[in-house]
């Protein structure tokens, strides 16, 4: 038995799938989209933090994972915010345990969110300007520009 719908019935739209916000793997040029850092950086940064041992897939590409990421985003904070020297984020790094890594790029994550931006400044508007002032202008102009022929 075949059931027809009435040809009133309004049509109802369904929204498209919402893209998945997480994945379990990021390749390093999406890792590099996502903290600003080139890949020359994050390989780096993997022979120096022994914390930071990303997967490697079958074709022997990089697989980060979020933890990777995250302990990435905290070396970066450490270096170019707090300043700390590899060798010194090195000793940091080596001295939590993975428990306080979390707590802390849990931190650095709330204080790096961006901040909402600023209202659009407009400036104000010209006052008009009257005919004569506008023909007096051109004048001045044009006496300067044949003050500067040879």
């Amino acid at each position: 038995m075949q059931y027809a719908l009435p040809l009133d019935v309004p049509a109802v739209e369904i929204p498209a799938a919402e893209p998945e916000a997480r994945k379990t793997y990021y390749s390093i040029g999406e890792v590099c989209s996502l903290t600003s850092l080139e890949p020359h950086v994050l390989r780096y940064w993997e022979s120096e933090f022994q914390q930071l041992r990303p997967k490697k897939n079958r074709a022997g590409n990089r697989a980060y994972r979020e933890k990777d990421i995250e302990i990435i985003r905290y070396i970066k904070h450490l270096l170019y915010e707090e300043k700390y020297t590899i060798p010194g984020a090195k000793k940091k790094l080596s001295s939590m345990r993975e428990s306080e890594m979390r707590v802390a790029f849990v931190q650095h994550s709330r204080r790096t969110e961006p901040a909402p931006a600023p209202a659009a400044h407009k400036p104000p508007p010209a006052a008009p300007v009257s005919d004569d002032m506008r023909a007096q202008t051109i004048a001045d102009l044009k006496d300067v520009l044949q003050m500067l022929k040879p």
